[in-house]
């Protein structure tokens, strides 16, 4: 197994994509604990886990609150001995479909503010703890290139910007430590109601799913991944060239 023996920390763990990110990181050996503002979903996805033999826990973090953010992870690191992944996959909420030229201020920057607060907060508590024992890996989630001409993204473009700004920086921090920063890259992640309009744009005429961006944030956190750092990986199916 690729995460046999791991301690994984998945922010925003009760969603689509952070559920197939925990299942992934799971059955791949890893010991998973799902952070998140409700206790009862998280709880329901622990469950979903465990029933298969494998490891999860539940914590109530908001990702946003910096002390809630810190007790936790020096609470998961004392259990476990470190932490070896951290994956942030809380929604920011983000407002589409209005013009910038017309959109309020407030729903411009709650995306930006939210994506870096929280993205700074979970990454630097990680940090902390893997920098002492010289290894471990932190994960983002989103993507960068052109903007879409078609359709009005708000500041959530401009969130994904900053965040890919934050993990450059952090990668050339980190990586003398032996810590590993990557971005999982995305245009766009389709349940079923969805796939169609995302495969439109893509070359491989289908759209990612959540359980592929769970199989690639688990081979990022591996060691199979080792030489791999301050980029992204791109599970966009050819939407998205660089």
């Amino acid at each position: 197994m690729l995460l046999e023996n791991k301690t994984a920390i998945v922010y925003g763990g009760a969603g689509s994509i952070g559920r197939a990110v925990a299942q992934a990181f799971a059955a791949e050996g890893a010991q998973v604990h799902l952070a998140g503002r409700a206790l009862e979903p998280l709880d329901r996805v622990a469950e979903q886990i465990r029933s298969s033999g494998a490891r999860a826990e539940t914590a109530q973090v908001d990702a946003l609150d910096e002390q809630a953010v810190d007790r936790h992870a020096d609470a998961v690191a004392a259990e476990a001995g470190g932490i070896d992944i951290s994956m942030n996959l809380i929604s920011v909420g983000e407002v589409f479909g209005t013009p910038l030229a017309e959109m309020p201020l407030a729903d411009f920057e709650r995306p930006v503010a939210n994506s870096v607060r929280s993205n700074f907060l979970t990454a630097r508590a990680a940090a902390r703890h893997m920098t002492s024992q010289r290894s471990g890996v932190i994960l983002m989630f989103g993507g960068y290139g052109a903007p879409a001409s078609d359709f009005y993204l708000g500041g959530f473009q401009v969130s994904l910007s900053a965040v890919d700004a934050l993990r450059r920086q952090l990668a050339a921090e980190l990586g003398p430590h032996g810590v590993r920063v990557l971005t999982v890259q995305s245009v766009g992640v389709a349940d079923s109601e969805e796939s169609n309009l995302l495969a439109a744009g893509t070359m491989l005429g289908r759209a990612a799913t959540p359980a592929d961006v769970g199989h690639v944030a688990a081979f990022a956190a591996s060691e199979r991944a080792r030489a791999i750092t301050a980029t992204a990986l791109n599970v966009t199916c050819g939407a998205e060239v660089d």
